[in-house]
């Protein structure tokens, strides 16, 4: 018990490990902002003066030449810009609200890109879009999360099936097992986050290339401004300084549009989900970080590691976090082959710790809850830890329910 008092009042002196990762991370994403504005301070400054120089040079000279005063110039000036808030345009542009426009108009509100070429301007479209995008936003998010976990799926039984088939070729099975190798199929296997995050990563830039080879024939940008646009759309920034399918008319237009509609639906969802799977690697990135600080706050931050394993994030591995019988303080009992998992010393994160960072679910702890009162407890060695994964919410939870089932069909 002395050292469980210790702990307690080691603790007291810090923050503890949920709210220790959330300052971290605010102060991380400050300082990666201040980081981020020195450097488009320095690159795009410069230009924008020279902009600015050019356009009050060329107007003072359209003034002089015309004879007409800066102030009914600029007065007309204040007018073109209203009407390129409305869509005019000098060259001919595609009508913005016609039943095509309109639904380009929706698309890009349901998916939060946002170009900002077409708003509503009356007021009865601003009030009906603020209730329209509400529903619209999370549906399509809810969609988003349902095709991350069609990826993860797919992903889990290709790689599971890839390494099942090398290690048949590799002559290691024994005579056996080797014709039904499908009923010992790698029952504490589970496929890399870094594997699904290069896979992901490799398939936003095949698409945004492919996308890119089109939009610059088409829309007349350069190959580098048409990948720029892909960024900013796929990951729905969605700046507006750039956008598709404005022309009034095109060659092939229907097809062009077809498939600019095609290559934006699978970008958005590509850059949604590795955005997701990064966020776990920056998430375990920062667990480290506080594991290495607190030494120092307390040192006795490595005794006080053996009574802290926490089950709702993600922990890095540590030597020193084995329990008293040798067995992790993680671990669930015997079901748990790999005890702590890969861990971030010169090894890929598993898909346990996945299931790890998202285990504080109000309908687990009503559930654990209900069955301690009833007087039985919750069994941790059935079928849905028998793969190392558990249940979680939203996206994690669904990237780990969906490698359970894969892992069971298996």
């Amino acid at each position: 018990m002395m050292p469980g008092r210790r702990l307690q009042g080691c603790r007291s002196l810090h923050f503890n490990e949920d709210n220790g990762r959330f300052v971290l991370l605010a102060v991380l994403i400050l300082l990666y902002l201040l980081c981020g504005a020195a450097v488009f301070s320095a690159i795009e400054r410069p230009s924008e003066l020279r902009a600015h120089g050019r356009w009050n040079g060329t107007l003072l000279n359209f003034s002089e030449t015309f004879n007409i005063s800066l102030q009914d110039l600029n007065s007309f000036l204040r007018e073109y810009e209203a009407a390129i808030a409305a869509g005019i345009r000098a060259d001919a542009l595609r009508p913005r609200w016609d039943f095509t426009g309109a639904f380009y108009f929706v698309g890009t509100v349901v998916s939060t890109i946002g170009f900002g070429m077409t708003t509503p301007v009356t007021i009865a479209g601003k009030v009906f879009l603020i209730f329209y995008g509400l529903l619209g936003c999370a549906a399509t998010i809810l969609f988003f999360n349902l095709f991350l976990e069609r990826i993860i799926t797919l992903l889990a039984v290709v790689m599971k099936a890839v390494r099942e088939r090398r290690i048949r070729n590799s002559g290691l099975l024994p005579p056996g097992i080797r014709h039904d190798f499908s009923a010992y199929s790698l029952p504490g296997w589970k496929p890399s986050v870094y594997h699904v995050m290069l896979i992901l990563g490799l398939s936003a830039i095949t698409i945004s290339c492919c996308a890119s080879a089109m939009y610059s024939p088409v829309e007349g940008w350069a190959y580098l401004d048409s990948l720029y646009f892909c960024f900013v759309t796929f990951s729905t920034i969605g700046f507006g300084d750039f956008v598709s399918s404005q022309s009034a008319a095109y060659e092939y237009q229907s097809v062009y549009r077809v498939a600019n509609f095609f290559f934006m639906l699978m970008g958005v969802c590509c850059i949604y989900s590795l955005f997701n799977v990064i966020s776990i690697v920056i998430k375990q990135v920062l667990n480290w970080l506080l594991e290495k600080m607190s030494c120092l706050f307390c040192q006795r931050c490595n005794k006080a590691n053996a009574f802290l394993g926490r089950r709702n994030a993600i922990r890095p591995g540590s030597k020193g976090r084995q329990g008293r019988f040798g067995q992790s303080p993680d671990s669930d009992g015997p079901c748990d082959s790999d005890t702590e998992g890969r861990r971030l010393s010169g090894e890929m994160i598993s898909m346990k710790d996945l299931a790890a960072s998202s285990k504080v679910s109000l309908a687990i702890m009503q559930k654990q809850l209900s069955e301690s009162a009833n007087g039985y407890p919750r069994t941790v060695c059935g079928s849905s830890r028998s793969n190392g994964f558990s249940g979680g919410v939203g996206a994690l939870g669904i990237m780990n329910n969906r490698l359970a089932e894969t892992s069971n069909s298996r």
